[in-house]
């Protein structure tokens, strides 16, 4: 299909055309072909919403096993290659998707499609189960690009008291993030690329930062010295997804979709990093420290569980999760993430090790809500930790390289890389506490 004039990389699947010549047959007695269609189009479905290849394919099995088929697949960032088969007939297939984004409303759907498929969904017909997925699919965004620039406003706001700024900080990342998510989700609806998305968002989260901060020392009595919270305005940029699922896919020695995903990610934050770089050297902006605002313990603990809730709710929202969703996740987030800050406070302890024990209470706390609320454990878990991602250390260690100040990004950029490990393992061995179907290799 041509649309503005561009003709698509990547041509549209006719999924109807592969639902058997009998329309009213019970998919468990269609052909090879019939039964391949429906267990590859739910796994792209899947893979589209984010997750990891282990989840994708425990779907892809399960499906398989109730249609009386074995399927295997391998399973990449974009791409899905698999092969089914019944013993007589053979039917190999690969998939790929032309873009890849979070969307845990839609997660959801899918999930609760593959659990009631043993019970209802073999008993229907290809084309009932192809038109049911056909409404899975036209799951969008929940959110308009206006709601989604509030979602990362108050994220990021709260990103910026949790790393030490103050009310001026907070303010204009409020403003920085939120026209900045703005126009990346204005951008990411009409299609525009990848690398364009980035660069134009942080570019203006990053210049509204300042531009608010120059208007308010103008027109309000405030002193000089806030520009450091310029880095916490582009932070709705962090790849929290591709970041976590691709330590959760090598854990599981899916080492193609771990390695795709990991280089996703490394991507996303190298032309983020180099864009507010890039910001900063025109603006004449250096990456120093907050302003240090002192508050009673009991307060800054209380202010603390607010902050962690409302950016954990924030990053939710973008995840395209529903507001139950959200809350479940924002919640279990202000315990685990409060935790690991009071943790390097009080304790001493370094900052990856915190990292991990926020995680892994975050994981088990996630087991727990998931069995009574039978949400998807990876929309809660993930969205629950990725305010514990350190964007600020990976902002500066690449600012110090741009500055060719190597011996100042070493620590930035080896504290970052100990953190960013620590935050998967705390979730794979909750999962292993509380999943034996995960903490087995067969």
């Amino acid at each position: 299909m041509v649309k503005d004039n561009i003709i698509p990389n990547h041509m549209d699947i006719y999924w109807h055309d592969y639902t058997g010549h009998v329309k009213d047959k019970p998919i468990r007695e269609a052909s090879v072909p019939v039964k391949a269609a429906l267990i590859g189009r739910v796994g792209l479905m899947l893979l589209s919403c984010g997750t990891g290849a282990w989840r994708v394919r425990s779907s892809m099995n399960a499906l398989a096993e109730a249609l009386g088929v074995t399927c295997t697949a391998s399973i990449g960032l974009m791409t899905i290659v698999y092969t089914c088969f019944d013993g007589h007939k053979t039917f190999t297939n690969s998939l790929c998707l032309n873009n890849t984004g979070v969307n845990t409303s839609k997660l959801d759907r899918l999930e609760r499609f593959v659990k009631k498929f043993p019970s209802e969904g073999v008993h229907m017909s290809g084309e009932q189960l192809q038109s049911e997925l056909d409404e899975i699919e036209k799951i969008r965004g929940l959110y308009t690009p206006v709601k989604l620039g509030l979602a990362s406003a108050f994220a990021c706001a709260a990103f910026t008291f949790l790393l030490g700024g103050g009310p001026v900080e907070m303010l204009c990342a409020f403003i920085g993030a939120g026209v900045g998510n703005f126009l990346r989700s204005v951008l990411i609806k009409r299609h525009y690329t990848l690398y364009l998305c980035i660069v134009s968002s942080v570019a203006l989260a990053c210049l509204s930062y300042i531009a608010s901060l120059r208007l308010a020392e103008m027109f309000l009595p405030v002193s000089g010295g806030h520009e450091a919270g310029y880095i916490c305005s582009m932070l709705f940029i962090i790849p929290g997804f591709p970041f976590i699922t691709s330590g959760i896919d090598l854990a599981k020695l899916d080492m193609r979709s771990g390695l795709e995903r990991l280089a996703y990610a490394v991507i996303i934050v190298g032309i983020a990093t180099a864009t507010s770089w890039a910001m900063s050297v025109i603006l004449g902006l250096t990456p120093g420290d907050f302003t240090s605002v002192s508050l009673p313990a009991g307060i800054h603990l209380l202010l603390r569980l607010i902050a962690s809730f409302v950016g954990v709710f924030g990053f939710s929202i973008m995840f395209n999760s529903p507001v139950r969703i959200a809350a479940s996740a924002a919640a279990i987030g202000a315990v685990a993430n409060t935790l690991r800050l009071e943790l390097v406070d009080f304790t001493g302890i370094h900052a990856a090790a915190a990292a991990f024990i926020g995680a892994l209470t975050a994981g088990l706390l996630a087991s727990l809500i998931m069995k009574k609320l039978g949400y998807p454990r990876i929309s809660v878990t993930v969205p629950s930790i990725v305010i514990m991602v350190p964007g600020l250390y990976l902002y500066r260690a690449v600012y110090n390289i741009g500055e060719m100040s190597l011996t100042l990004s070493a620590p930035w950029l080896v504290s970052a890389l100990l953190i960013i490990m620590a935050l998967p393992l705390g979730l794979i061995f909750a999962r292993i506490i509380t999943d034996k179907a995960f903490r087995h290799c067969t």
